[in-house]
């Protein structure tokens, strides 16, 4: 291990903000060189955060900053990004591949248009970076490439909802599989590293989830945690895919993470990919048990509760049908419209196309009318399954908080 990052010098993918800039402030405390590269140079209408107030950040930390424009699809824009921050500062010792594109739709959801989106940022994007570094990193005493990517888990429960998102993130972490070991000779560290936990980005505030938010942790631990990795021996320390907490807890001998946690004491959402036995607490993230087969309830009450609150304006306000599918139920198909007139909801099956179709069990429908479960929870825990619109699902969550009182 080497004792810090002072003089090391650090390209990073999307750290314009996120998880990327908070790992770039991180290793700036050190003195470390970083080059930011994003393709935000004008502000976002909706998130903050461009690659110069980045680099205004990263200097006040206390580091050395070069912001560059960098689509990562694009290999000229990569090379000159590398050659221009080698120039600045004598050389390339890490590599952070952060960007990333997601789109959480199923197979007739998703258009080639996001499919090719995700493989080129993700996967291609990955890979060309690699790369383009490699021949900085021969000449760099300790280099290292980090991807923030998971393990691979092949539980078909990761790919049934978002089987294009999988493959592009996948993509990330086979790059780790293998030039862990094709890069192993020139003593070039290739590893991962993925959060247990929801992590509380701008991202989460764009896709309108308050709640997500609240069960977060911040960026801080992810930032942490690649610090941790980045200053091990590369030629003893690869091939490794690593959670957040376990990194923390193994070298700093870390078990209360309270301090990364948005809200301290709420429950927290597990990340994609990470299979836990449910009614375990694992590193502080206490987990609910499963419900029982004599959990299996009747959802009419539930659907009758939300009929007393079908208005005209709320009809307005989301201007969508929702169709509900309940595993173990009679009946068990469901429609709410919230499209046309005053609203209506029933039973059986909508006579129109449905623009989100939601599949649970009554136990998990229960839970969310009532708000003890949140459906962005469901959703990531795999207890929840949706097709079509994203965003008209992610307004029910919102609706369901705003009329939790009421029901």
């Amino acid at each position: 291990m080497i004792r810090n990052l002072a003089g090391k010098t650090i390209f990073i993918t999307g750290a314009s903000r996120g998880i990327g800039k908070a790992i770039a402030l991180r290793c700036a405390r050190d003195g470390a060189n970083i080059i930011v590269a994003a393709k935000t140079a004008e502000p976002h209408p909706k998130l903050p955060g461009t690659i110069y107030t980045a680099a205004k950040e990263i200097e006040e930390a206390g580091g050395n900053c070069l912001p560059c424009i960098v689509d990562v699809r694009y290999e000229d824009q990569v090379s000159k990004a590398f050659e221009e921050g080698a120039k600045k500062f004598g050389g390339i010792d890490i590599l952070v591949n952060n960007a990333s594109a997601i789109s959480l739709t199923g197979t007739l959801e998703t258009t080639m248009k996001k499919y090719d989106l995700m493989n080129q940022v993700n996967a291609r994007g990955t890979f060309l970076c690699s790369k383009v570094a490699l021949p900085y990193l021969k000449k760099s005493s300790n280099p290292h490439i980090l991807n923030l990517s998971p393990p691979l888990n092949l539980n078909p429960k990761w790919f049934k909802n978002n089987v294009a998102y999988t493959m592009a993130k996948y993509g990330m972490s086979f790059c780790v599989l293998g030039m862990s070991e094709e890069f192993k000779e020139d003593g070039i560290a290739v590893n991962a590293l993925w959060p247990r936990t929801a992590i509380a980005t701008d991202a989460i505030d764009f896709i309108g989830s308050v709640d997500m938010r609240k069960q977060s942790r911040t960026t801080d631990i992810m930032a942490d945690a690649a610090y941790q990795i980045l200053i091990k021996d590369s030629k003893t320390f690869t091939g490794r895919f690593l959670i957040d907490d376990e990194v923390l807890k193994t070298d700093l001998g870390m078990t209360n993470f309270d301090k990364y946690a948005v809200e301290p004491g709420n429950p927290l959402l597990m990340d994609f990919f990470l299979d836990e036995v449910e009614g375990k607490e694992t590193l502080g993230v206490k987990k609910t048990e499963a419900p029982s087969a004599s959990a299996t309830q009747d959802v009419s009450g539930s659907m009758n509760a939300l009929k007393k609150l079908l208005s005209a304006e709320l009809v307005q306000k989301v201007n969508g049908v929702y169709a509900f599918k309940i595993t173990d139920s009679q009946p068990a198909d469901w429609y709410l419209d919230l499209k046309n007139g005053n609203g209506k909801i029933d039973s059986g099956s909508y006579n129109g196309q449905a623009n989100c179709t939601m599949t649970m069990s009554s136990d998990v429908f229960n839970k969310m009318i009532s708000g003890s479960m949140k459906p962005t929870m469901a959703f990531m825990s795999g207890k929840l399954k949706i097709k079509g619109d994203m965003g008209l699902a992610m307004k029910l969550e919102k609706l369901m908080s705003s009329l939790k009182s009421k029901l």
